[in-house]
């Protein structure tokens, strides 16, 4: 009986060529606009301008170390919460999930202004005890805590979503159960066997939470603190060829470090299969 090959559909390609130009044209555009000197035709001297100017290094290096401790925090809090809901406690779902939503309905303005209240009492309050020092170490400028403690909280709706939708499509309690059932302990069970089955799922949350910790400027701006995009948005000034090469470069940053990710993230041990006849 012959196989029935499925038709091509035309409105696919259209589609895909339509969403390739609506986002490659302004970038093109945005890359000629940066290099295209009148009366001296190409020059990448706003890019070597952005190279060169007080504090790109310093602040790039900083966002990377706010991303990486992020990340950290996010997927240590709630990897083993998602999973003990998976577990033990599935009528508890609806109530975890409404929580991990509740920074998308509260305005960023207003959560930066409750951050900035409580850091001022805090001191003010609080001079005599030890934790004092605790207020003073998370708003140390070399290494603000205080933003991954805020951009873990911002972080949470998209971690969540992902990490869901990666148990939805595993059976834990069955790899749970055959994990303990050869002698496994729940922590080994659930980082031997668990764990690897969620790869997709927590390199879309470290996907989601890279890009928002590149990308977040209220919260470090409105706190004094000056990660990636607070100076992208501070050096650019009234220059608009050196403001659009920022971006520019921002973009291209970004793009780079989520291949990165996902090219460390694609890497599998090789393993060896015996074919049996």
């Amino acid at each position: 009986m012959a196989r029935l090959t499925p038709r091509p559909v035309p409105w696919r390609a259209l589609v895909l060529t339509v969403a390739a130009l609506y986002f490659l044209v302004p970038l093109a555009a945005s890359v000629v606009f940066t290099v295209d000197v009148p009366g001296r035709g190409l020059d990448l001297d706003a890019y070597a301008r952005i190279l060169g100017t007080e504090g790109f290094l310093p602040s790039l290096l900083l966002s990377l170390e706010l991303a990486a401790a992020t990340i950290a925090v996010v997927l240590l809090l709630m990897v083993p919460a998602t999973v003990a809901l998976r577990l033990t406690a599935p009528r508890l779902r609806p109530v975890v999930e409404v929580v991990c939503s509740l920074p998308l309905v509260v305005p960023p303005i207003a959560f930066v202004a409750g951050i900035g209240t409580v850091l001022k009492w805090g001191p003010e309050h609080l001079s005599r005890t030890p934790l004092f020092q605790t207020f003073v170490a998370v708003q140390n400028p070399d290494f603000p805590f205080v933003l991954v403690l805020a951009y873990a909280v911002m972080a949470l709706p998209f971690v969540y979503r992902a990490l869901d939708a990666g148990l939805r499509a595993v059976d834990v309690r069955t790899l749970v159960e055959a994990a303990r059932s050869c002698g496994a302990s729940l922590p080994h069970a659930l980082l031997r066997a668990v764990l690897p089955n969620l790869r997709g799922a927590l390199l879309n949350a470290a996907f989601l939470t890279l890009a928002l910790v590149l990308g977040e400027f209220t919260t470090a701006q409105l706190l004094g603190f000056r990660p990636f995009a607070v100076w992208i948005v501070n050096t650019s000034g009234s220059d608009a060829q050196m403001s659009v090469a920022v971006s520019v470069m921002s973009l291209l940053v970004t793009w780079l470090l989520l291949l990165a990710l996902a090219g460390l993230g694609g890497r599998r041990t090789p393993s060896s299969t015996t074919d049996r006849k």
